[in-house]
């Protein structure tokens, strides 16, 4: 299928980055199927998604018609049968190799046949994902950063399989949304998070060791190394449970310690304090998602 001829977008998660991904993908004129493990929750990803677009037109960036023919174009799915029409479906699902396998599988199932296949995976192989599907030759990865109508950047994940013409696709989709693409092959981590998981294993360390506080690390690296949020911030905007995931494949796949996750990760995350999602993680934040 040529990157022309895409019309249709599904995407697998009404959560944080799913909701992302529907309103850029709907913004940039794809007609989107937003699915999750039922209408209901389909439907409140959708209103979700009101919430920023509201500010944008309060801000006058954004007008109310081009707000409603984006929500317009964003239409909550009861289940897979409602990706029949579906050119190219992304998987924004949870960070479980397990839960990613069966939604490959349950989709491949409903997608038409040339349909591409792209998951939002932050580490987990393309290549195990593909052979879930009758499909390997149209399955990559799509990884997106959060949060997705910010952030500029989409890296792209070559399976073992995946073919030339659907690595254009996907490439062609992804500049249409606005983004930079940059490329990575199938290894654990692809190129971003990688960089990223050692930092905000060791700014965790740092701060399980008593090195210093929350805030003099993030300040430290704001001000030290001018990144726009600190490794303890990033790490509670992408949710405390998504870092240790992501840690634990790449400690499991890479085998080198600098992957190994902190106590104190494992700790919050078990206490169920998994940063701006829930409220609490290494700093706490009030209902609209601002820091206390």
């Amino acid at each position: 299928m040529s990157s022309e001829q895409l019309r249709v977008i599904g995407v697998i998660g009404a959560g944080q980055m799913g909701r992302g991904i529907a309103q850029v993908a709907a913004a940039s004129g794809y007609t989107v199927r937003l699915a999750d493990a039922s209408l209901e929750l389909a439907e409140a990803g959708k209103a979700t998604i009101a919430k920023p677009l509201a500010r944008l037109v309060e801000k006058g960036k954004l007008t109310s018609d081009e707000r409603d023919a984006i929500l317009g174009r964003i239409v909550p799915a009861q289940d897979a049968a409602d990706f029949s029409d579906v050119e190219l479906a992304i998987e924004a699902a949870t960070e479980n190799f397990e839960m990613k396998l069966r939604l490959f599988s349950t989709f491949d199932a409903a997608l038409p046949e040339r349909a591409i296949f792209a998951s939002n995976t932050s580490s987990i192989s393309i290549t195990k994902l593909a052979a879930a599907t009758g499909r390997p030759e149209r399955v990559m990865g799509m990884h997106f950063m959060n949060p997705v109508p910010l952030m500029k950047l989409c890296e792209l994940v070559r399976g073992v399989a995946t073919s030339e013409a659907t690595y254009e696709a996907v490439k062609a989709v992804a500049s249409r949304m606005g983004k930079t693409v940059i490329t990575s092959h199938d290894s654990p981590g692809f190129i971003v998070n990688r960089m990223l998981l050692p930092l905000l294993n060791e700014a965790c360390f740092a701060l399980q060791e008593g090195v210093a506080s929350a805030e003099d690390i993030d300040t430290g690296a704001k001000l030290g190394l001018n990144h726009p949020l600190g490794p303890l911030e990033l790490a509670d905007l992408i949710g405390l449970d998504t870092v240790l995931a992501i840690a634990e494949v790449l400690h499991r796949e890479i085998g080198d310690s600098k992957y190994r996750a902190p106590t104190m990760l494992r700790n919050l995350v078990a206490a169920g304090w998994l940063g701006k999602k829930t409220g609490r993680g290494f700093y706490r934040y009030d209902p609209s998602g601002l820091k206390l």
